[in-house]
């Protein structure tokens, strides 16, 4: 197990699986480049987005779905 941080200094003991991966050269040197890190770590950072982006499209279903009873300019005077 590997502790990785998830945020606000908080971290999360994860498992980690080792997968072997086959990509496109010009692909994986242009995703470092844009990272700024090595391949594993922008590797990670893409599952994160891809997970993310799940969360988010279910976030989005919800639109419309939920009722709240709180006025905007009531959170702004706090």
């Amino acid at each position: 197990m590997q502790s990785l941080c998830c945020g606000r200094g908080r971290t999360m003991a994860t498992k980690l699986k080792k997968i072997t991966l086959e990509v496109p050269d010009d692909v994986l040197r242009r995703a470092t480049a844009v990272t700024g890190q090595g391949i594993t770590p922008t590797i990670r950072k893409g599952l994160e987005l891809v997970a993310a982006s799940g969360a988010y499209a279910q976030l989005r279903s919800l639109k419309g779905k939920i009722k709240f009873n709180v006025k905007l300019s009531e959170l702004r005077e706090e």
